[in-house]
């Protein structure tokens, strides 16, 4: 697998992110892998209803970017104590994609003596809570899967911004959402792979590629251009068909 790395390091939306994965999903021919962080932000699955999952308000009080995605799923929190790792590949086949994929996260956090085990759901848990939730969508010519690693994730935000219903939290047998996850900088104590956020994701980077390169600036602005798809208001906040012809949720 190679990783794909930007030019710089200045700070960038997750929009932009979510557009590069497209760019990269349309034209890919070897399993493609990236890892990145952003500032807070709510992402929200492609046909989730926005009001009845997010606390909205809280959010534009607080400056909490609302990010629409084009891949299944429920709504996540993100902020730079969270570590986002995109996977592009030509393969289509949506369960051998997830399973190879989360295989080999799960395996990097074994070789940490943590036990980490992915679920059928396609989270991977360690001790039983949910350190990493993951999402699928494809493309003609290739697939994407995208997913979270909680590292150190601001949990009492989290809790205010995301409000799933009682049904749904009955279903996981937990109170909270906060009940169900936690922070792998919890479990950090004599291991120097998770003595920071910046040192777990470059030991993920070492297990999950074996290669890398860097996009060009005609690239930035090819990204850019899908990004505007993205940012469109009308795609955040209503309904629209989109062109990816498999999809799965996390």
């Amino acid at each position: 697998m190679t990783e794909v790395l930007l030019p710089d390091s200045r700070d960038r939306r997750l929009t932009f992110f979510l557009a590069m994965e497209e760019y990269l999903a349309r034209d890919v021919r070897e399993d493609l892998v990236f890892l990145w962080q952003t500032g807070p932000t709510v992402i929200f699955g492609r046909n989730q209803d926005m009001a009845a999952e997010v606390n909205v308000p809280f959010c534009e009080e607080r400056g909490i970017a609302l990010v629409r995605r084009k891949s299944g799923g429920g709504c996540v929190y993100s902020d730079r104590g969270n570590l986002m790792i995109s996977c592009i590949t030509p393969d289509t086949n949506a369960a051998a994609v997830f399973a190879r994929f989360l295989g080999q996260v799960a395996g990097a956090l074994s070789e940490l003596g943590l036990p980490a085990v992915v679920t059928e759901h396609n989270d991977i848990l360690v001790d039983g809570r949910k350190v990493s939730g993951n999402a699928f969508y494809g493309l003609p010519q290739g697939s994407i899967v995208h997913g979270t690693m909680l590292y150190d994730l601001d949990m009492a935000t989290m809790e205010r911004v995301l409000t799933p219903s009682g049904e749904k939290l009955a279903r996981h047998a937990v109170a909270s959402v906060r009940a169900r996850t936690r922070n792998l900088r919890e479990l950090a104590a004599g291991i120097p792979q998770l003595a920071s956020c910046g040192a777990l994701r470059d030991w993920l980077a070492s297990r999950l590629a074996d290669g890398s390169r860097v996009l060009a600036e005609a690239e930035l602005r090819a990204i850019e251009s899908i990004e505007k798809q993205y940012t469109d208001p009308v795609f955040l906040y209503g309904k629209r068909k989109f062109n990816t012809p498999t999809d799965l949720p996390a």
